[in-house]
């Protein structure tokens, strides 16, 4: 027995063991349309066969069509799959509550020295952080002469917002996410597989958190799963989720990939995301200046 074998079989004990615990009809899956949810989706139904547990896909209007068309796909063969629209206007939700800058860490304290007009503690403590904090290259945005309007609400507004209105309306209330700490980032620090809110109820379960990309990899092939046409051959997706975000480190790269394949859809994303892409060409940061980048 492997050692993929082996996590598969406490993988599926725990998740036996959790839904048991907590009952089957308060669970429903976050489903992306991605890698992660989409070996999720399939581990659930391998630890627990006939399970009537709903796929939940939240509809934003900015996924790749590949994944839209995907889900929809799924959908048509199995009822547990559920589209759920987000109703956001994006571009007045940007306007008003402010965009994505770098990554969501960024975008918080900045969003933060936007309100108060000066520095807090938490925001001085990222200016000034060497190893982790802000880059020097962004440090000018901490001064009044920096006017875009940025913050960290942009997934707020898109996906957690409509999902809340979901687990109203269904009373299904823990979520089960396909989150993994091998993905790196803030994920890297989220341990464990269950979060309970203040009240000590479970309200997040994560069965893959501990597993790697190469048991990821391996469950695919093991299991001849197939994934999203983005992630094959030509497109070569490492990863999915709302095209042309700013908090893509290889942003350039997937702008490239659209602008090759995707035309219409890179023109969505430089629309959606214009002030940011304008500034990150301005600088030189995740995107190619503007006097390199021969598209604009």
């Amino acid at each position: 027995m492997t050692e993929n074998d082996l996590l598969l079989f406490d993988r599926i004990e725990v998740i036996k063991k959790t839904i048991e615990k907590y009952g089957e009809e308060n669970f429903y899956i976050s489903f992306s349309g991605g890698k992660d949810s989409t070996v999720l989706h399939h581990l659930i139904d391998e630890a627990i066969p006939d399970n009537k547990i709903p796929r939940v896909f939240i509809n934003t209007g900015i996924e790749y069509e590949f994944i839209h068309k995907y889900v929809i796909d799924l959908k048509q063969k199995d009822d547990r799959f559920v589209i759920f629209n987000s109703n956001v206007n994006i571009t007045k939700m940007l306007h008003d509550k402010g965009y994505p800058f770098k990554s969501k860490e960024h975008s918080c304290k900045l969003s933060m020295f936007q309100k108060k007009g000066t520095e807090t503690k938490s925001v001085s403590k990222y200016i000034n952080e060497k190893s982790f904090g802000c880059p020097d290259v962004l440090k000018y945005q901490f001064t009044d002469d920096f006017n875009l309007k940025v913050s960290d609400r942009c997934c707020y507004e898109l996906k957690k917002h409509p999902i809340q209105r979901y687990e109203k309306e269904s009373g299904r209330n823990i979520s089960i996410l396909g989150l993994r700490m091998g993905e790196g980032g803030q994920r890297a620090n989220h341990e464990g597989c269950v979060v309970f809110d203040n009240n000590h109820e479970l309200k997040k379960f994560k069965p893959l958190n501990p597993c790697s990309n190469e048991f990821i990899e391996w469950y695919i092939e093991s299991r001849n799963i197939e994934l999203c046409r983005l992630y094959y051959h030509p497109y070569n997706f490492k990863r999915t989720g709302c095209k042309g975000c700013p908090y893509a480190i290889d942003l350039q790269d997937q702008l490239e990939i659209m602008e090759k394949y995707f035309p219409d859809e890179r023109r969505q994303c430089e629309l959606i995301w214009k002030p940011v892409y304008e500034e990150y060409r301005r600088i030189g940061y995740r995107l190619k200046r503007i006097e390199e980048n021969r598209l604009f």
